[in-house]
């Protein structure tokens, strides 16, 4: 039997916590490196680093697909074994939206696709129902309800995914590469999720390499070289170290230059945030 964790006396005890991760692929070398990182409740993180960092070897671990070499992975301050039924506490708790929807999509419609989920822990068939209904709510998709998922846009199938991981319930989101094969106006819509998820008090992790998304997303900011944790912190004072930066092959976002060009005091968040701080200059 598991420790049962008291909720209220544990406010501020991590969903999540790697400790000194390791992981290495046969015939390769290590992807992961002693990770250590802890993922707290309605945390943004942004997972920033080129390609081979280690950003979706490291998700997968957090989600239990990879089993680490070394190091433990803990929900809730217990440590996750390797049975069917802790894997599957971990799966409920953390879900991962994959990069390319179509190595998630498996159902022949996207009610099935949604339902799944919440079939598969066995829930009531009134409980599957209700979880796929407001997963589907949340994601703008009952009109897609028997539509064959394949047949999407990109953008709508990744709506899919994330009403996939949705209709489980999680605490922690995590969101590999979610811009990947986006228009701009996929992209806006999106963000626009993204902010509707963490409203409902989700925490959410996304690796990607385009800073000027992960600027205007993330609180915090973690940056992966070598399958190492070489910074961790605040957007502002990650976005503020060049050796990280230069280390793992990044620029810094586009606004954040800007601003400490015109030395600003504040750093925009978005084009619009800009134009109201140097809007009196310009009159």
């Amino acid at each position: 039997m598991h420790t049962q964790i008291d909720m209220h006396t544990q406010i501020d005890m991590p969903i999540l916590q790697l400790e000194d991760i390791s992981y290495a692929y046969d015939g390769g070398g290590d992807a992961l490196q002693g990770v250590s990182l802890a993922i707290r409740q309605g945390e943004k993180i942004a997972l920033l680093g080129g390609n081979g960092a280690g950003k979706s070897t490291f998700m997968l671990c957090c989600n239990g697909v990879r089993k680490p070499r070394g190091g433990r992975v803990l929900l809730d301050g217990v440590p996750v074994g390797t049975s069917r039924a802790e894997m599957m506490r971990l799966r409920r708790a953390v879900g991962i939206v994959f990069q390319d929807p179509d190595n998630q999509i498996i159902a022949p419609t996207v009610e099935s696709e949604v339902s799944f989920g919440p079939m598969n822990l066995r829930l009531s068939g009134e409980r599957v129902r209700a979880q796929t209904d407001g997963a589907l709510r949340a994601m703008n998709l009952e009109e897609f309800r028997a539509r064959p998922p394949h047949y999407l846009s990109g953008g709508e199938k990744k709506r899919v995914t994330i009403a996939d991981i949705l209709a489980m319930e999680p605490r922690l989101i995590l969101l590999d590469e979610p811009t990947a094969g986006l228009d701009g106006a996929h992209t806006a819509r999106l963000e626009q999720t993204l902010a509707q998820l963490h409203a409902q008090g989700i925490a959410l992790l996304l690796s990607t390499h385009d800073t000027d998304f992960a600027w205007r997303f993330a609180d915090r900011v973690v940056i992966l070289a070598d399958g190492q944790v070489v910074a961790d912190g605040t957007a502002r004072d990650v976005f503020g170290n060049a050796a990280a930066l230069a280390r793992a092959g990044l620029q810094p976002p586009m606004l954040y230059e800007v601003a400490r060009a015109l030395k600003l005091r504040d750093i925009p968040k978005t084009v619009e945030e800009l134009k109201c701080m140097i809007g009196p200059f310009l009159s």
